[in-house]
């Protein structure tokens, strides 16, 4: 593959710092959009274009310009702090706010207007889906997670209006090492006071963090990504599952359930989100034919854990 010219935004996060090595690695420039130039030269390293966010929209329209694609990861964490209706707020700011400037950056471009934007979303657009396998199709939920994922999709949407092609990654669970979910979860398994959540039935769409950068790296290259793309692994497990599979690689018991009630006084609404059955399947790229590095969880958490 030649060299391509990729536009990053949240390049410095979990998925974001992963992404820009595997591009470089790949022989491809890279440019990224940061709000630190100072801390995200330290972690990406001198070979990075960088863009303060604070230097204005002339030269984020400059920065976008002649770029193959938009890869847009940044929007504050959800698990970040308790569920206040300003911390609800600001999570719905930073994605649909920074996706406005990034599509109305696009159209400014002109004839140098990159030819995709890849949007992250996430499966908590399909809010609680029970039982029910959860391809791109399934309709939309209506809990506030799902609110945010159908603001945010909307707002990638726009760029088509201009030729711009847009795939919309809708990301799972996370787990990779040195943080993200998985350290979450890890931490109470270690101490021997770990368990399911709830009546631990619901699903959770996990995915290995080597597997969320090929899905970006696909759908940044290959025209045939356009429309939403499930980021999920193909065996989906359920909290109890999951929980039980860290458990037995660590060697660790996981009988400590945690009841909805105290999940809920510990961290408010969003227990919620928590406890939503998600058995998203990755329908739209299975059928493009990429192939999973981590299809099965005791693979994943083995090379994660051990």
């Amino acid at each position: 593959m030649e060299p391509r010219t990729f536009f990053i935004t949240g390049a410095t996060g979990f998925v974001g710092a992963p992404l820009v090595d595997a591009l470089r690695h790949e022989g491809h420039h890279v440019r990224a959009w940061v709000r630190d130039v100072e801390r995200a030269r330290a972690r990406l390293g001198d070979g990075v274009e960088l863009v303060a966010t604070s230097a204005g929209d002339d030269a984020l329209t400059g920065a976008i310009s002649g770029c193959d694609a938009v890869i847009h990861l940044a929007g504050e964490s959800v698990a970040g702090r308790r569920w206040t209706d300003a911390w609800k707020q600001r999570i719905m700011d930073s994605r649909v706010d920074t996706t406005r400037a990034l599509v109305e950056a696009c159209r400014r471009a002109g004839d140098g207007r990159p030819a995709a934007l890849i949007s992250t979303s996430a499966s908590g657009y399909y809010g609680d889906g029970g039982e029910r396998a959860l391809d791109e199709r399934a309709p939309a939920g209506d809990d506030f997670l799902a609110e945010v994922c159908k603001a945010w999709e909307r707002e990638a949407a726009r760029a088509r209006e201009f030729g711009v092609r847009v795939a919309i990654v809708r990301v799972g669970i996370v787990l990779g090492q040195g943080g993200g979910a998985l350290e979450k979860l890890v931490q109470p398994i270690r101490l021997g006071v770990g368990g399911p959540l709830g009546s631990g039935r619901q699903y959770m769409p996990w995915i290995h963090l080597r597997d969320v950068t090929r899905i970006f790296q696909r759908a940044a290259t290959d025209e045939r990504c356009d429309g939403p793309l499930n980021a999920a692994a193909p065996a989906p497990a359920t909290n109890a599952e999951l929980t039980r599979a860290i458990g037995k690689v660590l060697r660790r018991p996981t009988i400590m359930r945690v009841p909805r009630f105290a999940l809920r006084l510990a961290v408010g609404e969003m227990a919620d989100a928590l406890l939503a059955s998600q058995r998203v399947v990755p329908a739209a790229l299975q059928r493009l034919g990429f192939e999973f590095s981590f299809p099965e969880l005791d693979g994943a958490l083995r090379d994660l854990l051990e």
